[in-house]
């Protein structure tokens, strides 16, 4: 069912590579503006590029999430732009300290045989561990906040879309600081839902499984961790960003008008074992 945002406009983060891109795509496919806000400005400007493909309007906002500066523009430029702010995806985040916007991951020393061990806590770096943390759980917050802001302020209601990860509930050795921001996300993303229902606006989240983005490249390119990951995914294959990008959809559409304060696991059925 095409047309499903029609009208609407989306703030996407992350918006330049990944599930960030894909959902820029798709949301602009089922009739959307879109802001694609990221820090790679070339990245960014193919994806705006892609959503004009699809007969839309987008425009590029180069936003660092961790600066509530960058964030506040960004949700202005929407409303200026657009004269409207109905959905915010944030899709951005990292895998760890060293990962760069829509670069491909690099394996930190330290792998392990049973999981794809980053850095232990005993051994992490406290500036690694802020990094990650300021990114993945800081940076969602100042983007709902900034956008969930101009929403009530529009009185028009809407949706925020926040990605987390399987990892919210999968803890691993040498994944503190990643699964502890996810875990961070989906408690923010309850706590919001219950402080904007009453003004129409529905948050939710999405926990994607293994995805084939730039950022999960090591995982892939190494035989071991490839494995690991598949032991784990019922369905033995990488989820595709726009298999999230489609779960967005959804959350972002009237078709989830009782949905609020949800994490839903686009997985191949990770947690049915």
């Amino acid at each position: 069912m095409a047309g499903r945002l029609e009208g609407k406009v989306a703030v996407v983060t992350g918006g330049a590579s990944g599930i960030g891109r894909a959902t820029a795509i798709r949301f602009a496919e089922e009739g959307a503006s879109v802001v694609v806000a990221d820090l790679n400005p070339t990245r960014g400007d193919e994806t705006v590029q892609a959503v004009r493909r699809s007969g839309q309007e987008a425009v590029f906002v180069e936003v660092d999430t961790t600066s509530e500066e960058d964030n506040e523009r960004m949700a202005d430029i929407a409303v200026q732009t657009f004269g409207r702010l109905d959905i915010l995806m944030a899709a951005a985040g990292i895998s760890h300290a060293g990962y760069v916007s829509g670069g491909s991951d690099e394996l930190p020393a330290g792998g392990g045989e049973s999981a794809p061990d980053r850095e232990a806590a005993v051994d992490a770096q406290m500036l690694n561990w802020e990094r990650v943390l300021n990114v993945n759980l800081n940076g969602v917050m100042l983007s709902d906040r900034a956008c969930g802001q101009r929403m009530v302020d529009l009185g028009n209601g809407g949706s925020i879309i926040n990605v987390s990860s399987v990892m919210a509930k999968l803890p691993r050795a040498g994944g503190e600081a990643y699964c502890v921001s996810k875990v961070g996300v989906w408690m923010l993303t309850k706590c919001l839902a219950l402080e904007l229902v009453g003004q129409g606006i529905r948050v939710n989240a999405i926990g994607p499984g293994f995805i084939d983005t730039p950022m999960s490249d090591m995982l892939q390119n190494d035989e071991t961790l490839n494995r690991w990951v598949m032991s784990m995914t019922p369905m033995k294959r990488w989820g595709e960003p726009v298999e999230i990008a489609d779960a967005a959809v959804f959350l972002a559409s009237d078709e989830a008008s009782f949905f609020t304060g949800e994490l839903l696991h686009p997985d191949g059925g990770l947690f049915t074992e």
